[in-house]
């Protein structure tokens, strides 16, 4: 590992790189297919990207306001009525750029030096960030193979006198899990039960396959009252880079996580705010397209990884699928994902940089298939290589 950065603060040592940065470099370096980074290769809805030139034409240039325009808001809490029946006040929906904007600026708002945050490991690598920032501590409860589930005892030894929040993201990146009523209930219990807040990362919200069901923890009993609800339109609508996304929860929680935002960005995206106000109103026929869509891809590239010799573990949602490379002769998934491109010009991310305790994940590697299909098909045939 690279000497430390001798003007970077010590909370921040570990955080200095990312592993998606890194092989989205060597995948332009080697001209390989990057089934790492999770963006699409193709663009949102026409319709949708209209309305973005439209709004630009209008004059919606300037700043908008702090809290996002009043539409956009109001389609935020319309949404959440929509698919969840859950009412959620406009007022207390605030726009950020992007949903990292909202758990970066959560974590700095809700923290203080040395609280404790339960997290589900692997986790996103902005989740360790963001907590470190805040000078806060991670208490990792691990996902274990193949089904990705925990252990209740786990999670309930998990909280200490100074935890003060539990951070969940269902559906789950890297892994793919959508967590079930069971679970959920189990962790909304210990949060009613230890009087701890609630950070959800719902950005893969609408990514959910048949036998699965996302369910907004807010919506459980006792759980509004406590729980920051946090999506954004880049995965659902293909439109990474507008980083448009928002918060939503009680008053005093938003107000909180708003008075941080606003000395971060203060407010952006002016023009794709008013074009997502019409993305979030799209008919369910697009809802339906995406979730049929994604599972197609999903078959695709889990069965060419099953062909090539990866163990393929199951997922419910988001567009990943994880796979364990023992079964190909190999134990250290972050050698295996440095080597791959040389091997057959593919790559994918190692999971075990996610963990807490790497050993976890020491042999798993995350494929996206958020891909054209004749870009995933030429992935799968130079992947088939591995077999032989």
């Amino acid at each position: 590992m690279d000497a430390p950065n001798p003007h970077l603060v010590a909370r921040m040592q570990d955080h200095r790189f990312s592993v998606f940065g890194e092989m989205s470099t060597l995948a332009r370096r080697t001209g390989a297919i990057n089934l790492g980074q999770g963006f699409p290769d193709t663009d949102g809805p026409l319709e949708v990207l209209e309305a973005a030139i439209t709004a630009i034409g209008e004059g919606h240039n300037q700043y908008p306001p702090d809290r996002g325009i009043a539409s956009l808001r109001q389609a935020v809490a319309d949404h959440q009525q929509r698919f969840y029946g859950q009412k959620v006040d406009p007022e207390n929906v605030v726009i950020s750029t992007g949903a990292s904007e909202s758990l970066a600026a959560a974590f700095l708002a809700l923290l203080e030096q040395g609280d404790e945050v339960v997290v589900f490991e692997p986790y996103f690598d902005l989740y360790a960030a963001g907590i470190a920032l805040a000078g806060a501590v991670r208490r990792p409860v691990t996902l274990r193979a193949p089904d990705y589930s925990f252990d209740p005892a786990e999670l309930a030894a998990a909280v200490g006198p100074r935890t003060k929040m539990i951070l969940l993201n269902t559906p789950h990146n890297p892994t793919g899990k959508v967590f079930d009523a069971q679970e959920l209930a189990q962790i909304a219990q210990l949060a009613i039960d230890h009087d701890l807040l609630v950070v959800t990362d719902e950005v893969y919200e609408h990514m959910v396959y048949a036998g699965h069901q996302h369910v907004s923890l807010a919506t459980l009993p006792g759980m509004a009252e406590r729980t920051l609800t946090i999506s954004s339109c880049g995965k659902t609508f293909s439109l990474t880079g507008w980083k448009v996304g928002w918060c939503h929860g009680p008053k005093d929680l938003v107000d909180a996580v708003h008075a941080v935002k606003q000395h971060l960005s203060f407010t952006s995206g002016a023009p794709f705010q008013v074009a997502i106000t019409e993305a979030l109103a799209l008919g369910d026929d697009f809802y339906h397209d995406l979730t049929a869509s994604l599972e197609n891809k999903r078959r695709l590239i889990s069965d060419g990884l099953s062909a090539a010799g990866f163990t393929v573990y199951p997922t419910g949602g988001t567009y990943y699928v994880t796979a364990d490379v023992r079964s190909l002769g190999y134990s250290d998934g972050l050698a295996f994902c440095r080597s791959l491109p040389d091997l057959c010009g593919v790559v994918a991310v190692p999971t075990q940089v996610f963990y807490d305790h790497p050993e976890a994940g020491q042999s798993i590697v995350r494929f996206a298939y958020c891909k054209r299909d004749e870009v995933l098909q030429e992935a799968v045939e130079r992947l088939a290589g591995l077999a032989h």
